[in-house]
């Protein structure tokens, strides 16, 4: 199968490019500098020289393929609306390529939906249109499906942790040794979901072969939800720092951008995954990898 996947030298896809080549598939990654291209081409994938802006790029990889994986995004915090805006023309693009072919178009999601509880493949995202986050990505994907593209939503998990990450984690480590103290908020009995890259690309690589399997959403989440206390202490006991209650009021200032996610409920079940694809997760948790030192040690 021919599969054209962009973010291909990113913290994700740098996992499932090998996966894919590994399993036979000839795959196409989207690179925007000769740095990505090169890394693309060590996976033994065929690197095409783009970025997320450049919409011609997506079209040509589009509509030489079988499959797109679209895991590109901007993750410009300073800048929400931009990478918003981006991201829609991006899957536009993708999608208007695809249009009437039957084939498929997985598109990168999450699961901070603001429920009480674990969010779970049934539920419905609430983020729709072009000023929600992502920019409603996931809904106008799975609105495709109406026009001959058989598009899923991939929901990761807040947490998508492993050696090189500079995510969400890696953010709250560095507010860590900025501020001299590992901070929570509130009591910290809000929960993430979380998952090893490595189990992600193995799943991705599962979809990617059998995607009708997924019914339209599938769910990257190994560990339904690790409770936020935990993880602050896991990096302070890895840090060399204390782990102190930080109260919600305060939590934008202390936090900066990540203080707005840190205090959520984002934990997310992924049973329905799990049995439709036999799933079964097998690399370090969340705290394994802090306590090992992914994010640092004092």
């Amino acid at each position: 199968m021919r599969v054209f996947v962009t973010g291909a030298s990113g913290f994700i896809g740098s996992a499932v490019l090998p996966e894919l080549t590994r399993a036979g598939h000839e795959v196409v990654g989207l690179a925007r500098s000769d740095a990505s291209a090169a890394s693309v081409a060590r996976t033994g994938a065929e690197p095409l020289r783009g970025d997320l802006d450049d919409l011609d790029s997506l079209r040509r990889g589009a509509e030489g393929a079988d499959t797109v994986i679209h895991l590109a995004n901007k993750h410009d915090w300073s800048d929400p609306a931009e990478s918003n805006r981006a991201e829609r023309a991006a899957v536009e693009t993708l999608v208007h390529a695809l249009e009437g072919s039957g084939r498929h178009l997985l598109v990168a999601s999450g699961v901070a939906f603001g429920l009480d509880r674990p969010v779970t493949e049934r539920d419905e995202n609430p983020a729709v249109g072009p000023e929600s986050p992502r920019g409603g990505t996931e809904r106008l994907a799975l609105d495709a499906r109406a026009r001959g593209v058989q598009a899923v939503a991939l929901r990761f998990a807040p947490t998508v942790h492993g050696d090189g990450d500079r995510g969400f984690i890696a953010s709250i480590a560095d507010v860590a040794r900025r501020t001299g103290i590992s901070g929570y908020v509130g009591d910290g009995v809000n929960r993430w979901s979380a998952v090893h890259r490595l189990d992600l690309a193995d799943l991705i690589r599962r979809v990617v072969e059998n995607p009708d399997a997924a019914e339209g959403v599938v769910h990257g989440v190994a560990e339904e939800g690790v409770p936020s206390r935990e993880i602050a202490e896991a990096l302070g006991r890895a840090l060399g720092l204390p782990s102190v209650s930080v109260a919600g009021a305060d939590a934008a200032e202390h936090f900066g951008w990540i203080g707005g996610f840190f205090g959520m409920e984002l934990s997310a079940s992924a049973s329905l995954t799990a049995e439709r694809y036999g799933w079964r997760p097998r690399r370090a948790g969340l705290l394994a990898d802090i306590e090992a030192g992914v994010y640092g040690r004092a």
